[in-house]
């Protein structure tokens, strides 16, 4: 930390020698405003008026810039400055709002508000996006501090992401949204991640991993993920994209929207596909629909809609270690007939309304359906069992490392109904001498799934047997409170309250009973309570230095399924529960923006999941567990435009997060030499050891130029530590299994064999992106290469097997904005 602050000091003293600075009052109504967040539009320098409205922002050399100001309550202005007219005796004068700004989270643009929050954020905003064109947005999420990403097929189509060392398991440790909606299959009774959010059409990405996540549940524990869609433009226009490339790679997005009287309408449809993407083929098409209206001074209506619909020959089988160690099947299709079919329909209505000065009214209703059936054949790591298709893949060498093939085939079919209604009160006032923020709601979620196993007699039937049916539902109830004091220009103090309460409902419709099946009518209830408290601090040392501070209970309800067995028992589970905690500071010193946290989560129940997904044994049944995860990340830009040629754009990025993610309390496990030897009771204490798929190092870093010509490149590289994949922590499989090759038939030595056990080494991806914009004729060309090394890596063990990391991917396009 005393390097750091030593080399940030070194830059503001060249700042101060070299960067102009622009200051002055913001008024309104006669009046200097306080807490107004001013800033260069387009970069990360920004900073906050005092009680009086006065700033001072120091900037580099310039010709001409845009200066933002931006406040809850006051419309936000965009002043245009040249070099000649910038200085310190700036009097800029804004007019208020009759709608009050809605800070769902802080996004890109609002740089100087940063300054007052008491916890980490991170945002991706539509610039980086369109410089780093990501095939998902895997690509750039994977950039930012304390995040770790898992790829699946590639592609991103089902979003594996972990926060500070949590399971990134189909994300269900993080609470996903998309201009703050929650997005997953069931919020609460299975918030797994099927269905990502297409990258193309968004103009932003926020990440919360404070005490600030308390608002918006029903997960606390990791973070908070909110996809942001862009607004109707003033003007109308739009943007045409085209790009293909390695694999049968081709993407395709046309936009067209604009503002007429009162209304902005914005509509956007996305195809993208891949013949060969690893060993998975795919094909989407995403249509959206956003429009906005202004009914009054004082009441607007955000209304959206979207369809979406995804096939691919998504599987969960992979390869098998000797498969993966012998080379030329990372592409293999093992399965070609397994088909999944995604579709998802979503509206969402938001209003808000003005009822007094400083007094808003934000209504929030929305309502989806996701259909996800999931066509799996079966296979089998045994020469010798029944019902062969008489497909084999790789070589059967005593270790069981060949896959064969059934005929026989598994339909899992789920219906999801998610329908739910926020009303919440933001208001701003004065008490005590003091400007306090007030954020207060409640909002009622309703949730059913319909779930179905069909078994058929050959590979891709749609029709056979009925082997289980149930319907899933719940309802939940959640409130929160919380407040925002600014007690001055330098310090401000948030506290919140948030309340869940959740019920469940499970009822069996069939059931398999040894070998027959059974149609009944199983059900029970079960429901969970809990009381989710957070507090944080921020203080501004000076213009430039911050520190924060953050305390809040993480919180995740179990799945309904995890709550009521298949017998009809309620298991009186208890919610994943965990204190957070962090500490951090935040500098800016003229071309240097910094931040770092310490952070630790201790669990009093972490869940870890067994489910088919995560590489168990798909009962349902879970495990919980004390773990404590603690370290440190750190991010740091900057602007090295100083440094090069007149009128170049230039900056460095860097990122790095330090995890410690550790079982902290007795937990035994069945020892693997005692499964090798057929023993009962034989268990070994797992207290210490690395829990599954959390690497304790993660380091991040870009580097970007931009020619007065219009051509640009940049260039990222992304490096994910060690990881191991099981609680036992095994290391090097062959060297385990020599020791044991007359018991190669029994249970562990298998699952080492077939991949789906054993320790993940470190890799290291390289990303190139350059791009050409023709001045003045809306066109712009892009080359991306992504893993530009062609590093050949294991990118997951999971569901059922090793997952190569994707090579060497090269696509090229055109972008027409009009």
């Amino acid at each position: 930390m005393i390097l750091i602050v030593g080399l940030l000091s070194i830059f503001k003293v060249e700042a101060a020698e070299t960067h102009n600075v622009l200051g002055g009052r913001i008024i309104s109504e006669g009046n200097g405003v306080p807490y107004i967040a001013v800033y260069i539009k387009g970069t990360n320098t920004g900073t906050t008026t005092d009680e009086s409205g006065q700033f001072v922002l120091p900037y580099g050399d310039f010709d001409h810039l845009v200066l933002g100001v931006q406040g809850l309550g006051y419309k936000t202005a965009f002043i245009n400055l040249t070099k000649d007219e910038a200085g310190g005796d700036l009097d800029i004068t804004i007019e208020p709002d009759t709608l009050l700004l809605e800070q769902v989270l802080v996004s890109g643009s609002r740089v100087g508000i940063l300054r007052f929050l008491p916890g980490s954020v991170s945002f991706i905003n539509q610039t980086q996006l369109e410089n780093t064109r990501p095939v998902s947005a895997n690509e750039v999420l994977r950039n930012i501090a304390g995040v770790h990403v898992v790829e699946e097929e590639g592609a991103g189509l089902r979003a594996n992401i972990g926060i500070r060392g949590l399971d990134p398991n189909k994300s269900r440790n993080v609470l996903m949204l998309e201009d703050g909606v929650p997005v997953a299959l069931a919020p609460y009774g299975e918030p797994e991640m099927y269905f990502s959010p297409n990258i193309d059409r968004m103009s932003g990405v926020e990440v919360l991993k404070g005490n600030g996540s308390i608002l918006f549940g029903p997960q606390t524990i990791g973070g908070v993920i909110n996809y942001l869609t862009p607004d109707a433009p003033d003007t109308p226009g739009g943007r045409l994209s085209i790009r293909g490339g390695d694999f049968g790679f081709f993407s395709s997005y046309l936009e067209y929207g604009g503002t007429w009287n009162n209304t902005g309408v914005l509509m956007n449809y996305s195809r993208k596909q891949a013949d060969n993407f690893g060993p998975t083929r795919f094909l989407f098409h995403d249509f959206n629909t956003k429009i906005q209206t202004k009914f009054s001074p004082v009441s607007q209506m955000v209304f959206k809609m979207g369809v979406y619909d995804e096939n691919s020959n998504s599987t969960y089988v992979g390869l098998t270690q000797p498969m993966y160690d012998r080379g030329g099947y990372d592409d293999l299709r093992i399965a070609p007939d397994d088909e999944l079919d995604v579709r998802r329909y979503s509206a969402s209505l938001n209003h808000k309304y003005l009822l007094s000065p400083g007094l808003q009214l934000n209504t929030t209703a929305f309502g989806y359906t996701t259909t996800r059936n999931w066509n799996r054949q079966d296979f089998t790591y045994s020469s010798s069992a029944s019902n062969m298709s008489g497909v084999v893949h790789g070589d059967d060498d005593g270790y069981q490392g060949a896959i064969y093939l059934r005929n026989s085939t598994g339909q899992r079919n789920r219906q999801f109904e998610v329908a739910g209604i926020e009303p919440r009160l933001q208001y701003r006032y004065e008490l005590g001498g003091y400007t306090v923020k007030t954020d207060a709601g409640v909002r009622y979620l309703y949730e059913r799934a319909f779930e179905q196993r069909i078994n058929g007699t050959k590979p891709g039937a749609r029709s056979g047997a009925l082997d289980s049916d149930e319907v899933r539902t719940g309802h939940a109830v959640s409130a929160y409170l919380q407040n925002n004091i600014m007690l001055s220009n330098r310090l401000s103090i948030m506290a919140g309250l948030r309340n869940e309460n959740v019920w469940y409902e499970r009822e069996i419709l069939r059931v398999k009973s040894g070998v027959n099946l059974i149609d009944t009518l199983i059900s029970n209830t079960t429901d969970v309570y809990a009381l989710i408290p957070g507090v944080g601090i921020n203080y501004n040392v000076t213009e430039e230095i911050g520190i924060f501070a953050g305390l809040h209970r993480g919180f995740a309800p179990p799945r309904t399924k995890d709550a009521v067995s298949n017998d009809g028992e309620d298991l009186q589970l208890d919610a994943e529960k965990s204190w957070n905690s962090e500490i951090g500071v935040r500098l800016s010193a003229g071309n240097v923006s910094f931040e770092t946290a310490f952070f630790h989560m201790n669990f009093s129940n972490q869940v870890i999941p067994v489910a088919e997904s995560a590489g168990g044994a798909g009962t349902g049944i879970i495990n919980g567990g004390e773990t404590t995860h603690y370290g440190v990340e750190a991010s740091a830009l900057v602007d090295i435009a100083g440094l090069l040629p007149a009128n170049w754009n230039g900056s460095l990025s860097l990122s790095g997060t330090y995890v410690v993610s550790e079982f902290s309390s007795d937990r035994y496990i069945l020892q693997k030499e005692a499964l090798v030897a057929g023993l009962d009771n034989v268990y070994m204490n797992v207290k210490g050891n690395r829990t599954p798929y959390a690497p304790d190092l993660a380091i991040n870093g870009g580097f970007q130029i931009e020619l007065p010509i219009g051509l640009g490149f940049s260039v990222t590289g992304n490096y994910t530590g060690s990881q191991y994949t099981d609680v036992l922590n095994t290391e090097n499989v062959y060297d385990w299994i020599a020791t044991h090759e007359a018991d190669a038939d029994y249970q562990y030595v298998q699952a080492v064999t077939h991949g789906q056990i054993g320790k993940l080494d470190s890799f290291f991806i390289t990303n190139l992106n350059a791009w050409y914009s023709f001045s003045g004729s809306g066109l712009a060309l892009n080359l991306g290469v992504k893993n530009l090394t062609n590093e050949r890596y294991i990118a997951t063990r999971r569901p059922q097997g090793i997952r190569a990391g994707m090579p060497r991917l090269i696509t090229a396009g055109i972008n027409y904005t009009f």
